[in-house]
């Protein structure tokens, strides 16, 4: 891991550090539009209640947009300090109530944030695709029938439907047609 990629806690203390990280890891090529994706933006101001946000306004499609918009830390009644840190935390392998002792927070609104958290993360990453040589661990082999494929064969295992379904019509006629005892 490089130098540059570590983060600086006593750094992330203050709201106005916390936004410039958003910003520098949100946008590190230059603010761009949430929805129509144009690097033709302007600031627009600040939030009136949290100082350090910066607004955006989009000169292509006249949309307003700010630091958050768009991300799982929009919206919420915690300060960004507090979303990053429970983040940092997080990354440290805390549980859900060592996180909310370090914070000050109800356990409740701690799990709503790492579950917040951990959704937002699930987004971003990116699909699966296996391709080439791929080996996996722990295959079931049915005992009896490893290496002898005429067996697997005769009790329907490769003819698939024709096999299992003969099976059942046997299985339906002897409960059927039991004899009586009289």
């Amino acid at each position: 891991m490089a130098a540059s990629d570590l983060v600086n806690l006593s750094g992330l203390m203050d709201d106005a550090k916390c936004f410039a990280f958003v910003r520098q890891h949100r946008w590190p090529d230059g603010v761009r539009c949430p929805v129509c994706d144009s690097d033709a933006v302007i600031r627009d101001g600040c939030d009136d209640t949290q100082l350090c946000r910066q607004r955006y306004r989009c000169k292509a499609c006249t949309g307003r947009f700010d630091d958050l918009t768009g991300t799982v830390l929009a919206g919420h009644h915690q300060p960004l300090r507090v979303w990053v840190l429970c983040l940092y935390f997080m990354g440290l392998n805390l549980s859900n109530r060592q996180i909310a002792l370090e914070l000050g927070l109800d356990i409740s609104d701690t799990q709503a944030m790492t579950e917040q958290l951990r959704a937002g993360l699930v987004a971003q990453a990116p699909a699966v695709t296996l391709k080439g040589q791929v080996e996996i661990d722990e295959v079931y082999v049915v005992a009896g029938h490893k290496g002898q494929p005429d067996e697997v064969a005769k009790r329907g295992g490769s003819d698939g439907a024709a096999g299992w379904q003969a099976r059942r019509d046997a299985a339906r006629w002897k409960r059927t047609s039991r004899r009586s005892l009289a």
